[in-house]
C-alpha cells in the first residue's frame, strides 16, 4: 500500500513538472542506484568470534570467507598478517595468494605451521590454519581479500595459553589437633590466571572454619581437630586446562608436656654421668701409664752395667786416685810370686804392647792387695 501512494506521488509529481526538470530527476536517480550497486561489491562472511583462545600444542582455523560481487571483475588477491600494536608501523605479511599461486612472505616464529585450510583459495575460503600453537603467536591476525573493484577485511584475535602443570600439595605444620595446619598447592608453569580450589574427597565437605586461597592455593587451618582431618584434592585450572594432586591430612594427639620434661631432665642426667664416666677412665688409664713409665725407668737403672775399668797406663794415677782404699789378702809368699806371674801373663796375652808392672809389695799383716 506504502509502495502505491509512493507511485502516485510520483506520477502526480512528474506530470506537474517541466519536461527538463523530470529529465534531471530520472538522470540523478539512475546515478544514486549505480553507486549503491558499487558499494555492494566483495564481502567477508565469517562470522566466528573475534578472540579465540587455545592451548599450547594445539591447532587452529582462522576463518576467512568472502563472497566476492559480480562486478568484481580484477584479479584475486588474499592476505594473511599480524597488526602491529604500534599504529606507526606497518602490518607483517605473513601468507598471500595471487594468480594462483601460494607466497609465505616470512621465517618469522609467527609463520611457522601457516598454511591455507582450503586446497584452493580462489573458491570463497580463505580461512588460515595455524598448527602447533606457541605462545609465541599470540597475535592479531588480519585477513584481507581483494578483487577489484571489490575489497574486505576481517581481524581476528589469537590467545595461546600454556595448560597448567601438575602441581605439588604440602602440609606446614604438625598436624597437631590444637594448632594451626595449613595446606598449599603451587603448579609451576601455566598462563595466568590460576585459580586453585580445594575439595575434602573423604568425611564430607570441608568445614566451614577452614579459609582457603583461590590466587595462591593455600587451605588455612586455624584450629586443628578430627573434624578436618580425610583426603583432600586440589584442583589447578585456567582457560585452556585444568590438573590437580591430593594429600591425606591427619589429626595426631598432642604429646604429654610432662613426660617430655621428664625425659629431657632424664636425658641430660644420664649424658652428664656418661660424661663423668669417661672422664674417670681417662685419668685412670693416664695414672696407670706414668706409673708403668716410672717403674720401667727404675728397672732400667737397677740393671745399668758397672763402669769401665780404667786403662793399662792410667792404673797407677787416675784409678789409684779414684780408689784410695786397697783391700788386702793373706797370701803367702809362694803364692805372691805365681800371682804376680798370672798377671803379667794375662795381661801380655791380652795386649798386642808388652805392659811391665810394678812387683806389688806384700804387707805382713794384710798380705798382697788386690
Amino acid at each position: 500500500m506504502f509502495r502505491q501512494i509512493c507511485t502516485r506521488l510520483r506520477s502526480g509529481f512528474f506530470l506537474s513538472c517541466p519536461p527538463w526538470l523530470s529529465v534531471f530527476l530520472l538522470c540523478t536517480s539512475s546515478l544514486l542506484s549505480t553507486e549503491l550497486k558499487y558499494t555492494q561489491g566483495m564481502q567477508v562472511t565469517s562470522t566466528g568470534p573475534q578472540t579465540i583462545q587455545k592451548a599450547e600444542g594445539e591447532s587452529v582455523i582462522l576463518g576467512c570467507t568472502y563472497t566476492p560481487s559480480p562486478a568484481d571483475t580484477g584479479e584475486l588477491d588474499i592476505e594473511w598478517s599480524v597488526v602491529s600494536p604500534d599504529t606507526t608501523q606497518k602490518d607483517q605479511m605473513l601468507v598471500s595468494y595471487t594468480s594462483g599461486t601460494k607466497y609465505i612472505h616470512s621465517n618469522h616464529a609467527l609463520a611457522k605451521g601457516l598454511s591455507f585450510a582450503a586446497p584452493d583459495p580462489s573458491m570463497g575460503d580463505a580461512s588460515l590454519s595455524i598448527s602447533l600453537l606457541s605462545p609465541a603467536q599470540s597475535a592479531t591476525y588480519k585477513c584481507k581479500v581483494k578483487k577489484s573493484p571489490g575489497v574486505d577485511t576481517r581481524k581476528v584475535s589469537l590467545v595461546v595459553l600454556v595448560k597448567p602443570s601438575a602441581p605439588k600439595c604440602w602440609v606446614e605444620g604438625g598436624e597437631l589437633i590444637g594448632e594451626a595446619v595449613s595446606l598449599h598447592c603451587k603448579s609451576e608453569r601455566g598462563s595466568t590466571t590460576l585459580t586453585y580450589t580445594w575439595k575434602r574427597e573423604s568425611a564430607g565437605p570441608i568445614p566451614a572454619m577452614a579459609t582457603q586461597n583461590r590466587a595462591t592455593g593455600e587451605l588455612k587451618i586455624s584450629n586443628h581437630s578430627q573434624s578436618f582431618a580425610g583426603l583432600y584434592l586440589c584442583e589447578v585450572n585456567n582457560a585452556v586446562g585444568a590438573r590437580h594432586c591430593r594429600i591425606n591430612l591427619k589429626a595426631n594427639k598432642p604429646p604429654n608436656r610432662a613426660a617430655v620434661i621428664v625425659g629431657t631432665v632424664v636425658g641430660s642426667l644420664l649424658l652428664i654421668f656418661i660424661l663423668l664416666v669417661l672422664i674417670v677412665i681417662l685419668y685412670w688409664k693416664l695414672s696407670t701409664r706414668h706409673r708403668y713409665e716410672k717403674e720401667f725407668s727404675n728397672e732400667i737403672r737397677e740393671d745399668a752395667p758397672p763402669p769401665e775399668s780404667c786403662p793399662a797406663s792410667r792404673h797407677t794415677s787416675r784409678c789409684g786416685s779414684q780408689h784410695p782404699q786397697v783391700a788386702y789378702s793373706q797370701i803367702s809368699g809362694t803364692h805372691g810370686s805365681s800371682f804376680n806371674e798370672g798377671r803379667a801373663h794375662t795381661s801380655s796375652s791380652n795386649s798386642r804392647t808388652p805392659v811391665k808392672y810394678t812387683p806389688v809389695e806384700y804387707d805382713s799383716k794384710y798380705g798382697y792387695a788386690v
